[in-house]
C-alpha cells in the first residue's frame, strides 16, 4: 500500500539526498570502521575529533561533494562539507547513512566545517516502512527547531533511544509522542503537566485547557469546553511519561503537535503528511 507516499525506507522530499548510501544492512560495519565503542569528542583548536553524531540531512555541493547537517552529542547541530562523498568509490558513501550512529571528526572555524573522518560507532540499525518515515519525522523536527552550535546532550540521547524503539517497533506512536515531549522540554517550550499554573495537582477526572505559552488551567464546572481541551488523565500520563496508553494517545498527539506547530510558525512538515498517508500501519 503506497497511498501516494514515498516507497518504504526512502527519505521524504525535505531530505532529498540524505542517505548517501543505502540504509545499513544487518551485519558488520563498513570495512575499516572503528568498533562500536563511545569516545568523547576531543577538540583541538579548530578541530573536533570523534564526535558522536547522526546525519539528519544532506544535499549536493558542487560536482562530487555533499553538505551534511548532523546532530552531535556535544556540539549540537553542525554543517559539514564532505568532500568527494558523491564519487562512486568514495570511502564515505557506505558510512554516511541516516539513523546510523557515527563518529565524526571535522576542522574549520566557519559556519560550514570540513569533514575529516567518518566512522560507524554503533551496530547497524535498519528502519523500514512506517518506522523509517517516523524517523524522518524526528529529523525534520530537529532541523526546524534546533539552532546550530547549541548542544542538547539529553536530547541527543533521547533521539538515539527513539531510533532504537522505532527499529524494535513495539508501538510507533508512543516513541513519537515521547520524543516530541522531550524536544519541547529541551528547547524551553515544555510545561509542568502534573500541576496547574496555580500549583494545584492535576486531577484525572477534570478537563483542562492548556494555552500554548502556559500550563494547565482547569475548566470551570458547567463551562463550555474550548477547542483543544484535554483530560486530566492525559496530562497525568504526560507527566509520568506514559505514552503507550491507547485511551489518551489521541489527546497527547493533538496537544503536543499544536505546540510544535505554534513554535514552527505553522509551517507544515513534509513527513507529517506522509505519516498520515501511512497511518494504517501505525498501531
Amino acid at each position: 500500500m503506497n497511498n501516494g507516499g514515498p516507497p518504504a525506507g526512502e527519505a521524504p522530499a525535505f531530505a532529498a539526498g540524505a542517505p548517501v548510501g543505502a540504509a545499513p544492512a544487518a551485519g558488520r560495519a563498513p570495512r575499516g570502521q572503528a568498533p562500536a565503542t563511545r569516545r568523547a569528542a576531543r577538540p583541538r583548536g579548530n578541530r573536533v575529533d570523534d564526535a558522536a553524531a547522526y546525519l539528519l540531512h544532506s544535499y549536493p555541493y558542487r560536482e562530487t561533494s555533499l553538505i551534511l547537517d548532523v546532530f552531535t552529542h556535544s556540539h549540537g547541530r553542525q554543517a559539514l562539507v564532505a568532500k568527494g562523498a558523491k564519487r562512486p568509490h568514495s570511502a564515505l558513501r557506505p558510512v554516511l547513512v541516516a539513523f546510523q550512529r557515527l563518529s565524526l571528526s571535522w576542522s574549520g572555524a566557519g559556519e560550514i566545517k570540513t569533514l575529516v573522518r567518518a566512522e560507524w560507532s554503533g551496530p547497524p540499525q535498519r528502519l523500514l516502512g512506517a518506522a523509517a518515515m517516523s524517523a524522518w519525522y524526528l529529523n525534520e523536527l530537529l532541523l526546524r527547531l534546533l539552532g546550530r552550535d547549541d548542544p542538547h546532550e539529553a536530547l541527543f540521547d533521547a533521539y538515539a533511544d527513539a531510533l532504537a524503539r522505532l527499529a524494535a517497533q513495539p508501538r510507533l506512536s508512543a516513541s513519537l509522542r515521547g520524543f516530541e515531549w522531550r524536544l519541547l522540554q529541551e528547547i524551553g517550550y515544555g510545561f509542568e503537566a502534573g500541576a496547574t499554573d496555580d500549583g494545584e495537582p492535576v486531577q484525572a477526572g477534570l478537563r483542562y485547557r492548556v494555552p500554548l505559552e502556559a500550563g494547565p488551567q482547569p475548566l470551570p464546572a458547567g463551562a463550555a469546553e474550548p477547542p483543544g481541551a484535554v483530560s486530566g488523565r492525559a496530562l497525568l500520563a504526560l507527566a509520568a511519561g506514559r505514552f503507550d496508553e491507547p485511551a489518551v494517545e489521541p489527546e497527547l498527539r493533538r496537544l503536543l503537535r499544536e505546540r510544535l506547530d505554534y513554535h514552527m510558525s505553522g509551517r507544515p512538515l513534509a513527513t507529517r503528511q506522509v505519516l498520515r498517508d501511512l497511518q494504517d500501519y501505525l498501531p
